[in-house]
C-alpha cells in the first residue's frame, strides 16, 4: 500500500505492507531518520514525539494511514546547524543531554508548547511536557524551555 506524505517540508510516497505500521518505524526504517527514537511503544515515555500539522505526537501508537496527506515534522526538520530552533539553541546553550536518547522528544514537545504558549511558566511546563527522561536532566530542560521562550520571543521581536 502507498501512502504519501510531507516529512520535513519534502513529499514522500511509502510502500508499507501494513496500514497499521506504527509511522515511528516508517520514519526510521523506510525514510531513514533515526531522530525520532523508539522508548516504550506505549505512547508514554515521549520518546517518538513529532508534530503533524503542527501537532504533538506520539508516533509509536500512530498508525502511518493516518499520516496520509499530512505535514510531519521531525527533529531533523525543526532546525539545522546553521540555523537551529530556538528550542534546539537552548538545549545546546543549557548543555541539556546526559545520555541524549529521549532529547528529541523533549525537543519536539517543547517546540509544540511554545507554539502555543511562548512564556510558560513552570507549572505550565509540568502539565505540558509529559515525556520522561530516565537521566532525570528535568531542571536543566526547564532552563532551556526558559531560554527556547525567550529564544523565540527575541525572534517574532
Amino acid at each position: 500500500m502507498n501512502i504519501s506524505f510531507i516529512i520535513n517540508n519534502k513529499e514522500v510516497t511509502v510502500d508499507v505492507k501494513d496500514e497499521y505500521t506504527p509511522l515511528l518505524w516508517v520514519i526510521r526504517d523506510h525514510l531513514n531518520l533515526k531522530g525520532t527514537k523508539f522508548g516504550c511503544g506505549k505512547a508514554a515515555c515521549g520518546a517518538c514525539t513529532l508534530h503533524i500539522d503542527g501537532a504533538e505526537i506520539r508516533s509509536c501508537s500512530y498508525a502511518v494511514k493516518f499520516a496520509a496527506g499530512k505535514h510531519i515534522t521531525t527533529i531533523e526538520g525543526l532546525g539545522n546547524e546553521e540555523n537551529p530552533h530556538p528550542v534546539q539553541q537552548a538545549w545546546i546553550e543549557e548543555v541539556v543531554p546526559q545520555c541524549g536518547y529521549c532529547q528529541s522528544g523533549f525537543m519536539m514537545a517543547t517546540a509544540a508548547l511554545l507554539k502555543e504558549n511562548n512564556n510558560p511558566s513552570d507549572d505550565e511546563i509540568d502539565d505540558a511536557i509529559l515525556n520522561i527522561c530516565r537521566c532525570g536532566t528535568y531542571y536543566r530542560m526547564r532552563k532551556a524551555i526558559h531560554r527556547a521562550a525567550e529564544l523565540s520571543r527575541d525572534q517574532k521581536s
